[in-house]
């Protein structure tokens, strides 16, 4: 039965009052200070300008207090300047999108599937109930070894599948920005579960004969997170060198890591995560602002490896037959909430306007005063960004986060597409999720975006973005060529 108008306006009474609320608490300096300013424009007409040069006339000015008081504000000026941390750029970025030979249907896993598994037909089973609720879509990609049956993983293969995204990436990347591999200043490549000798971020310098200043650093085993520590740690390392640029390469390479025992959470990995990588250009210098398209705002993070289930909840291990798999645990996503949590009590009060902090903090002295089951308020997070970009780790973890943030289907659009298109693509999947919003054309001047990433160890670590200039719809990317059939409707089940 549909609401009466009656009972519409009482239910929207509560939301208009919060709009008048939030408008005068994080307005509250201007609407103090225009009477005052009023007032004073008032007495300074009613004087008059001959009053108001005599007045001026009559003040003494000490010259030697003239000169203190004007180096003492030089002396602040300067401390100030040279405290303040460099402004760090995101120039611009590229993801690598998979060719369609690599792709995998649903029905091309489960074939492959039943084939391996052939003496364990409940594993298949597990494996077919995990994809019809995944999320994930037709054309997700693996790479050319696990195509085969059985899959034939090598060192080669792995080298093989980290050239071609790494590359791809990066050639990308040094086309759109037109920057040489000899100019490049700072070079991080993070991959979790593959670290070859020499280091991936060595293969890198090799290919695009790069200098032999360049400062180079490659992470493993951080998880799906390890692209925001990259950015942090990139982001260190431009307050310490001005003038320069640095480089961040964040993938996660599937060839050696594709499950082929029967253990339900070792199975897991393989239903979810797919092919992806992504390169980001970061600078510090001024003539890069001009044509960037976003500032690094802050980064947060979040670790909370010190508690043994969380340190074991994503955990690479062999199984009873002596098969190596990442093995995700059933306190995954209570870790995770916890991990979010944290991360969110840290970075709170750093981004949300006056009216949520002070809302909270009356929430929270409510409860440890007058009564502990009083529910806690939940900040609303819609009024610090205008754009978030969830790990897509799975389906479970974007429904998660969705409910305890309290955002729309379109606050999660991006994030559920792009586990749709490409999967779980590891630390790449924000700025899939992040060129999918360009794509869309929603990207505007000014505009605030959260990246939100979880990890093994277990971490939850943000970054915080702000977009400088309004961003042209992108003719080329991994969504040139299907953006205008997204967003679609993904059922909670897809029988296979």
């Amino acid at each position: 039965m549909p609401p009466t108008s009656l009972e519409s306006a009482t239910s929207a009474k509560p939301k208009y009052l919060k709009l008048v609320y939030q408008h005068l608490v994080n307005n509250f300096l201007t609407l103090l200070l225009l009477p005052i300013i009023a007032t004073a424009l008032a007495k300074a007409i009613r004087l008059g300008p001959d009053e108001i040069f005599r007045h001026y006339s009559a003040l003494q000015f000490d010259p030697i207090t003239l000169v203190c008081f004007s180096f003492f504000i030089i002396f602040v000026c300067t401390v100030y300047f040279m405290r303040k941390p460099r402004a760090v750029y995101l120039v611009d970025y590229a993801c690598f999108k998979p060719p369609v030979a690599l792709r995998v249907p649903y029905s091309t896993f489960m074939e492959h599937s039943r084939i391996i598994l052939h003496d364990e037909p409940k594993s298949v089973d597990f494996q077919v109930k995990i994809l019809e609720r995944s999320g994930l879509g037709e054309e997700t990609a693996l790479p050319p070894a696990i195509h085969y049956i059985p899959p034939s993983p090598s060192m080669d293969a792995a080298r093989a599948e980290a050239q071609l995204v790494i590359f791809s990436a990066m050639d990308s990347l040094l086309k759109k920005t037109g920057l040489k591999p000899k100019n490049i200043d700072i070079l991080i490549v993070n991959c979790s579960l593959f670290s070859p000798t020499p280091s991936l971020s060595a293969m890198v310098i090799n290919k695009y004969k790069m200098r032999e200043s360049v400062k180079s650093f490659n992470l493993s085993g951080m998880g799906c997170s390890a692209g925001l520590i990259s950015i942090d740690l990139a982001r260190d390392l431009l307050q310490s060198h001005p003038k320069s640029n640095a480089v961040v390469v964040s993938t996660e390479i599937i060839t050696p890591n594709y499950y082929q025992g029967k253990e339900r959470p070792m199975l897991l990995p393989n239903c979810l995560f797919r092919m992806g990588g992504a390169a980001i250009f970061l600078s510090n210098c001024r003539s890069d602002s001009r044509r960037a398209k976003y500032q690094l705002v802050r980064v947060v993070r979040t670790h909370k490896g010190a508690h043994d289930k969380a340190y074991r909840c994503v955990y690479e291990d062999e199984d009873p037959q002596g098969k190596m798999g990442i093995s995700l645990s059933k306190d995954l996503m209570r870790i995770a909430g916890e991990a979010l949590k944290s991360n969110i009590t840290t970075i709170g009060p750093l981004v949300l306007p006056a009216s949520e902090q002070i809302l909270f903090v009356l929430s929270l002295i409510g409860r440890k005063v007058f009564n502990p089951r009083w529910r806690p308020y939940i900040p609303d997070f819609k009024e610090a960004f205008e754009h978030f970009c969830i790990h897509a780790g799975g389906r479970a973890v974007i429904d998660e986060l969705q409910k305890s943030l309290g955002l729309s289907a379109e606050h999660v659009e991006a994030s559920r597409m792009t586990l749709h298109r490409f999967g779980n693509t590891s630390s790449s999947s924000l700025w899939y999720e992040l060129s999918y919003i360009e794509a869309k054309g929603r990207m505007r001047s000014g505009d605030r975006v959260w990246q939100i990433g979880f990890g093994s160890g277990f971490k939850c670590n943000s970054a915080v973005w702000k977009c400088i200039r309004s961003v042209k719809t992108p003719v080329d990317g991994p969504w040139a060529d299907c953006i205008d059939k997204y967003p679609v409707h993904i059922p909670e089940v897809v029988k296979l």
